[in-house]
């Protein structure tokens, strides 16, 4: 599920995330006006559900040029702890900050009719919203029965995916010093790490750890459960499995299949394959870890490791750098991350009932949305970040060094810092130049690979990590969108159900693995039993209706 912000391998300016905002003072714009059209200044605030280590206090020389341009400053707030918490308190004292990023938990809001209808300002208002979303504005609709436009869609519209976001990370030299083997099933990964381990039993002096698990609150899903799915031919549907033909979904740790993978784990940890602090570490330290160069292998979205990953290229450690691996349980399965959602808008950014001036706020929306502003979030500035030669935008061989290797990029230039969770046109898109509007296109990225990984990839015959991964053809684009983004009602009875196996998941699932292989089965069993006493098929059944809402919804 990306619904932790599934979110989303994401490159920088999908990784770094923002936070919130207060209008102080009403405007009278005309309609369509820009946002920046000699309006006095105003603060609004805006709370994200999702941290941005990167947030610079809009200081940065992108941060600056934003606020000359609308008028604008961001108040920022982050949460402390679940973010579901100080959304629900938001909802029970009906008080909101101006903008909202609810992430996953957009429901609560919209339950508690805490979010306005955008379409009548985007009618209005919105003309770059209108351009950037297309025909896709429509599927930002909310329901069958409700189909008010609460947010703006934070994932790329129209994106081509050339990365994987999800996957079995390995280190380089690991393939490197055991001569490239294949890396397909997870007995070749666990083959892989155990033979390096063995012969390296330390790394810079610390103990050498194969694979390093997170378990730290929600993460737990990134890196320990959805991989299950994945690694046994699910797609990225957040807690479900969804067959292409029935379109009949399955609550995904029911499924078989899944006992067999949470089985490997559970012979991994007993060979002391797996860090015996996976499911106790939080996420800094597992940061830490990472950025150390003692930990092989990894299986995690690209976002939740990128800046530790970063460090590692500024510290010279290319060959500690991970690639990313289509492993799956065995040969009968297909790992699907290239299989296409459409799009389906994710969440996104909302204006709340209490925002003092909702006219303000859209406007700002809406220059986010402009190719200026698209531009300048993901180039940077003219003149300071790129050139512009023969009419287009070129970056100095220094800057796209920084750009490459300083894990702080983001925080001292603004560069995609206003990206996700904005809106924001799709990897691949073009500008009006002829040029991509972000700065990833499939030589772009190859570009950006240190030696070592063009070294990795040539040896497997590829240029790119999509080429190891089935082709985005050889599956059905999915007429649902992606199924975590489906809401289920907070305090509906399929809300308090799901609630509680996410409870029941979360405990079982470390105990199950670091249990001895001996009691595995019982556990196994038990958990299941507890799914069902907590009422799982009754919410496949709930979410069935869900689900063929949604297919409704996006294809009339």
């Amino acid at each position: 599920m990306r619904k932790t912000t599934k979110a989303v391998a994401l490159s920088m300016a999908a990784v770094l995330t923002m936070a919130t905002g207060c209008s102080e003072r009403p405007s009278e714009a005309p309609s369509g006006s820009a946002a920046g059209d000699s309006k006095p200044p105003v603060t609004l605030t805006f709370f994200s559900a999702t941290l941005n280590t990167q947030w610079e206090e809009m200081q940065s020389p992108v941060g600056q040029k934003i606020k000359e341009k609308t008028g604008v400053t961001l108040k920022v707030d982050y949460p402390v702890g679940d973010p579901k918490q100080k959304l629900s308190l938001m909802a029970a004292s009906n008080e909101y900050p101006d903008l909202i990023f609810a992430n996953n938990n957009v429901n609560i809001l919209v339950d508690a009719g805490g979010l306005v209808d955008l379409a009548p300002l985007i009618d209005q208002y919105g003309p770059n919203i209108k351009k950037l979303y297309g025909d896709n504005l429509k599927r930002l609709r909310w329901s069958k029965d409700d189909q008010s436009i609460y947010f703006l869609g934070s994932f790329g519209v129209n994106e081509q995916q050339w990365e994987p976001r999800d996957g079995f990370q390995l280190q380089h030299q690991v393939v490197k010093e055991l001569g490239y083997p294949q890396i397909k099933t997870v007995q070749d990964y666990e083959d892989a790490i155990k033979t390096y381990m063995e012969k390296h039993p330390t790394i810079d002096g610390q103990p050498t750890l194969g694979l390093s698990l997170l378990a730290d609150d929600w993460r737990i899903a990134q890196s320990v459960t959805n991989p299950a799915l994945f690694a046994t031919g699910g797609s990225d549907d957040g807690e479900w499995y969804i067959d292409d033909n029935t379109k009949k979904p399955v609550y995904h740790l029911t499924r078989p299949e899944e006992k067999e993978y949470f089985k490997w784990l559970n012979h991994m940890w007993n060979t002391g394959l797996i860090d015996p602090e996976s499911f106790v570490q939080k996420y800094d330290q597992y940061k830490a870890k990472i950025a150390s160069g003692r930990v092989l292998g990894i299986i995690d979205s690209k976002w939740q490791y990128s800046e530790p990953e970063q460090a590692l290229r500024q510290a010279g450690k290319e060959d500690k750098m991970y690639g990313m691996y289509p492993v799956v349980l065995n040969d009968k399965f297909k790992n699907r991350n290239f299989q296409s959602p459409g799009y389906s808008g994710g969440t996104g950014v909302g204006i709340s009932k209490s925002a003092k001036d909702p006219v303000r706020a859209i406007q700002f929306l809406d220059w986010l949305c402009s190719d200026e502003a698209q531009i300048l979030n993901s180039w940077g500035v003219e003149g300071v970040h790129y050139q512009v030669i023969d009419g287009k935008r070129v970056i100095p061989a220094d800057e796209m060094e920084k750009r490459n290797k300083d894990p702080q990029y983001g925080k001292k230039t603004g560069i995609g810092v206003y990206g996700y969770p904005f809106p924001q046109y799709g990897d691949g898109v073009k500008d009006p130049t002829g040029q991509t509007y972000s700065m990833k296109s499939q030589q772009q990225i190859i570009d950006s690979y240190t030696a070592v990984e063009k070294e990795v990839l040539g040896k497997y015959g590829a240029k790119m990590w999509m080429d190891l991964y089935p082709k985005v053809s050889e599956f059905p684009v999915k007429p649902w969108g992606a199924a975590w983004q489906i809401n289920i009602p907070q305090d509906s009875d399929g809300g308090l159900i799901l609630q509680k196996l996410t409870q029941v998941t979360r405990k079982r699932i470390p105990e199950i693995i670091m249990s001895k292989t001996a009691n595995f089965e019982d556990l196994w069993a038990s958990y299941q039993k507890e799914l069902e006493a907590a009422g799982v098929h009754k919410l496949e059944s709930q979410f069935e209706q869900l689900l063929h809402d949604r297919i409704e919804l996006f294809n009339d």
